[in-house]
């Protein structure tokens, strides 16, 4: 089935409205509560964020009730996420041996491909990554049995069970009483636990800045400074080295690896980037240890351009498979680039993130700016780009316009389904009428009427110099399936979506019509599936009207004998009272 994207079938400027924000509003913020990461699970239902508390917040996307379902009402509610589960990740650590603390800090975040009712996550800090199982379990309460009166008797060696009571004899007068017991019941609430199922540790001396979960669901990676390790997801003892890019003598060091992701649909293909920026694709069928790359893409640096800051500004943070597997999306400080697969000379797509700053890497270096890592995401059709920037400001790239559009994380934009404005900055040295070649065609248009006279005071431009550097979009994440974006700003999380983000109309029929197949139980799933795909959207004629009167028809007799899910409200339990398990004594890293 083709999914098509809103943004580019209205033929327009894509419009992102305000969601929802999570988190406090206070102006002081507590170093712990910083969002240090940001993943959808795999169909979008569930959203995760890791901070450097070591705190792990999911939050479940609300559910449509009955009478939404029968209306085809999915706009507004499916857009909204309510906290699911709270657990801590990672605690802080000391290693004594080397006289080195171990932050708590929760550096990324991978769920597993759901096959049960349970869910299944990766976290890891600088040293461990840790396997979650997430669950929901009728929560279970002790009450007391009603009050029992108490029976006196001369008769010796009586015991007896009836009605939740049982009468034992008192040695000391020989007299038989009845005793009340507790009784374990199960309540109406449903509860979510988050369950340590394995430690994989002692396998990293630097600090571990990636991991990345195979297709295979089987196996996973994770890659520090220097190394990359492979790891079976049942065995946490034992992890392969099939990257080592260590020299023999520390002083001809000359790149750091800063991330790594496996391919989406062959196991045997992996990427991982350095801070020359170079991206090498590596084959694990050539050889166990990948000393050599199957491909490199690298773009050669004009020499008359290179300055002091060309090797920092050129560290790529991030790259990402597209969803296809044929496209590389990097990230460096200035820029984003899209690689093709069969093209290794040089990006097929560049885009400016903030050019701007070109002028200001002096002020960047000494304020330790310059070596933020910004992360990009992918659009669900791989047909845009998401990146953050400076000033809570993020960036959406249309691969097929060209279109660049920027925004700004704001607290005077969270009315609910607020339109966003797009943000422009500013040059101080550009005359009027100049602009610095990093704005869309409608804020043109918007401040050449401004400068005819034609529109009120222009709120939209802000000068580079007013730029805020301490606030900063590092982290963002695009909805798998629906144009729905996270955007971490800070100890915030807010969450915009597109409003032609519609649902099943025509192919709701064929759905519902499998629905009948399956028992009562699963057909809770059935529903939740159901309003989790995005479909084409087509104009309704009169096939497509019969079609869904039959489907809604279909609909209502289904109902009677399902019980519809009903996403757990915030008076639940949210931090389960989890307890770690130890890591391993000893953790040998081997090569194949």
């Amino acid at each position: 089935m083709t999914v098509s994207n809103p943004l580019i079938e209205s033929g327009g400027e894509a419009q992102w409205y305000f969601s929802q924000v999570k988190g406090t509003m206070e102006d002081e913020v507590n170093e712990a509560d910083v969002i240090s990461t940001v993943e959808f699970n795999e169909d979008g239902e569930l959203l995760a964020t890791g901070d450097k508390g070591g705190r792990i917040v999911i939050f479940q996307r609300e559910q449509p009730t009955k009478s939404q379902l029968q209306q085809n009402d999915f706009n507004s509610l499916r857009t909204e996420y309510n906290v699911y589960s709270t657990f801590q990740s990672h605690e802080a650590e000391f290693d004594y041996l080397k006289s080195l603390e171990i932050e708590e800090k929760i550096n990324k975040i991978k769920w597993l491909r759901r096959k049960n009712m349970a869910h299944f996550l990766l976290s890891t800090n600088d040293k461990t990554v840790k396997l979650w199982k997430i669950r929901e379990r009728n929560k279970r309460a002790i009450i007391q049995s009603s009050a029992a009166s108490t029976e006196y008797s001369h008769y010796q060696n009586h015991t007896s069970l009836m009605n939740g009571n049982i009468t034992v004899r008192d040695d000391i007068n020989g007299f038989i009483r009845t005793v009340s017991i507790p009784v374990v019941k199960y309540m109406d609430r449903i509860e979510v636990e988050a369950i340590p199922k394995r430690v994989f540790a002692n396998a990293h001396t630097y600090h571990i800045n990636s991991i990345s979960l195979n297709s295979d669901q089987e196996t996973f990676m994770s890659a520090d400074d220097l190394r990359i390790n492979l790891w079976h997801i049942e065995i946490t003892n034992q992890s392969f080295n099939i990257v080592d890019i260590k020299p023999a003598n520390m002083e001809e060091l000359t790149e750091v690896i800063t991330a790594a992701e496996f391919h989406p649909k062959e196991c045997n293909l992996f990427v991982y980037s350095s801070s020359k920026g170079i991206i090498r694709l590596c084959d694990m069928r050539q050889s166990a240890l990948c000393d050599s790359q199957a491909k490199i893409f690298e773009e050669r640096e004009d020499p008359t351009t290179k300055n002091f800051f060309s090797e920092i500004i050129s560290s790529i943070s991030d790259v990402k498979f597209s969803h296809s597997g044929r496209y590389l999306c990097t990230r460096d400080y200035l820029n984003v680039k899209i690689w093709d697969l069969n093209m290794e000379n040089r990006p097929v797509e560049t885009y400016n993130v903030h050019d701007y700053l070109r002028n200001k890497l002096c002020v960047l270096y000494e304020n330790d700016c310059i070596f933020d890592k910004f992360e990009c995401s992918w659009s669900s059709n791989d047909d845009h780009i998401l990146t953050g920037s400076y000033n809570n400001f993020f960036k959406s790239f249309n691969r097929n316009s060209k279109q660049e559009l920027m925004f700004e994380c704001s607290r005077e934009q969270t009315k609910p389904r607020q339109l966003l404005r797009p943000k422009r900055v500013t040059n101080s040295n550009l005359s009027n009428g100049q602009t610095n070649g990093n704005s869309s065609p409608l804020l043109n248009s918007k401040r050449n009427n401004l400068m005819n006279g034609k529109t009120n005071s222009y709120k939209d431009e802000v000068n580079v110099d007013n730029l805020d550097f301490t606030k900063k979009i590092l982290h963002t994440s695009w909805h798998p399936k629906d144009n729905i974006i996270a955007i971490a700003a800070t100890n915030n999380l807010y969450l915009f979506y597109n409003k032609e983000n519609t649902s099943p109309t025509s192919s709701m029929a064929s759905y519902i019509s499998s629905c009948n197949t399956i028992s009562s139980n699963s057909s809770m799933n059935c529903f939740n599936t159901l309003s989790n795909n995005t479909f084409s959207t087509t104009p309704l004629n009169s096939q497509n009207t019969a079609q869904i009167q039959n489907s809604q028809n279909q609909l209502s007799q289904i109902q009677l004998n399902t019980s519809f899910y009903t996403a757990p409200s915030s008076g639940f339990s949210n931090t389960p009272n989890v307890q770690t398990p130890q890591a391993p004594s000893q953790n040998t890293t081997m090569s194949l």
